[in-house]
């Protein structure tokens, strides 16, 4: 810059607009160091009792606002009402033994934590999910790393054990859908449709319109079928999402056949 320009200013809206921008990271960060301080703590604690967990304990009530939406990941959160709206769903039926799964859809999962909380323990069907996002971490037991590209790399106790399970493939693309397809097939107890003979595995799968079909085929051997609920995103996305599903509950019915298997 030379002697006789004028130093670059930003005007006090922008600066306002930055400050508040930074300010609401910050705080986001804060209160995400502060969960996982507390669940860390908990756990060390837990090692020196006579009773040792291996799950570390966080907040019986938590928000996604706690896990800033990384979108170069493919990170896009569910509203909390959609969110609620689908745990309610894998929530139909079940009992202390029932095993819910939760593949790339962290915010079903807080939402399922949430609601659980609000019963005795002794009630609760067990909660599993699986995603890639380490910072999920937090939820020890509850929490298994996942990727994706690697559609079995799982433990193996948690093979063919759930009863429910909702999946988000994270990339819109026949090669990621496919693989997580695999995932949930891996997952279920049965790949059965619910209600016929033998237990079967109540499924949800959320993706975009344009992977429909795809979907209809990957999970038509349990009976899949479009459903008229409409997911939201908290931040919206410019790609139409729809829901399919295995089985009527509540805020949706089966719209569409999902082939055959």
């Amino acid at each position: 810059m030379s002697d006789d320009e004028e130093p670059l200013t930003l005007s006090a809206s922008t600066l306002s607009a930055l400050q508040s921008f930074y300010g609401e990271r910050d705080s986001r960060l804060k209160a995400f160091e502060d969960l996982k301080t507390a669940a860390e703590s908990t756990f060390d604690a837990s090692l020196e009792s006579s009773n040792p967990t291996s799950s570390p304990a966080v907040p019986s009530t938590i928000t996604m606002d706690f896990f800033t939406e990384d979108w170069n990941a493919s990170q896009f959160w569910y509203t909390p009402s959609t969110a609620s709206a689908l745990a309610e769903q894998l929530l139909t039926s079940s009992t202390p033994s029932t095993r819910i799964a939760c593949v790339s859809a962290p915010s079903v999962f807080v939402a399922l934590r949430n609601i659980l909380a609000e019963r005795p323990e002794a009630e609760r069907p067990q909660i599993t999910l699986l995603e890639y996002d380490e910072r999920f971490a937090v939820f020890g037991a509850q929490f298994a790393r996942y990727d994706f590209a690697h559609p079995t790399r799982l433990p193996a106790e948690l093979k063919g054990v759930f009863d429910a399970i909702i999946v988000d493939p994270p990339f819109l693309s026949a090669d990621c859908q496919t693989k997580a397809a695999l995932t949930v097939r891996w997952l279920a107890r049965e790949w059965k449709r619910p209600g016929g003979e033998g237990v079967g595995v109540r499924v949800v799968a959320c993706t975009g319109e344009r992977m429909g079909e795809l979907a209809l085929r990957l999970y038509g051997p349990v009976g899949v079928r479009l459903t008229g609920f409409e997911v939201e995103h908290a931040k919206g996305l410019s790609n139409e999402f729809r829901c399919f599903a295995n089985f009527e509950a509540g805020d949706w019915e089966l719209l569409e056949s999902g082939g055959s298997g």
